[in-house]
């Protein structure tokens, strides 16, 4: 047997240097249109016309990119693509205040999307609510209380 995983420091596969990079976020939707105006509404800047795209992506801050695939495309590379059940991603959007929280909550249900957790203050000292994306991916929106 090799004493290869002894060897501290060392990545085989990889040039000295050189290792993965977190980059993107990605989604799959079943209605992009619909997807994509939901995240419109939390300052997303999505490409205009881009909609009818199976593949659309948008920068978001620090580098990091956010990308949405239709079931349909997915499906064409994997055709054992079966969508998850439940809320398999967690994502967050920081809110300037506590009352933006209820501001964009509010409006956001009023637009008719899910609200899945009212604002609430919580525990861990942030106003905090869920809502539910065409998906139904939760999307949580926070600010700190203090």
């Amino acid at each position: 047997m090799s004493d290869s995983f002894k060897t501290a420091g060392e990545h085989r596969g990889y040039r000295r240097g050189m290792a993965p990079r977190f980059d993107l976020i990605g989604l799959v939707v079943a209605d992009m249109a619909a997807s994509l105006a939901f995240y419109r509404r939390l300052g997303l800047d999505v490409p205009p016309g881009s909609d009818d795209q199976p593949h659309v992506e948008a920068g978001l801050p620090g580098g990091l990119r956010f990308a949405w695939d239709t079931e349909a495309s997915v499906r064409a590379i994997d055709p054992s693509f079966e969508r998850p059940t439940g809320s398999a991603v967690g994502l967050a959007f920081l809110c300037d205040s506590p009352s933006e929280v209820d501001t964009v909550y509010a409006g956001l249900v009023a637009a008719g999307y899910h609200g899945h957790l009212e604002p609430w203050d919580a525990f861990w000292g942030q106003r905090y609510a869920t809502v539910a994306d065409p998906d139904g991916y939760h999307v949580d929106l926070f600010a700190p209380l203090g």
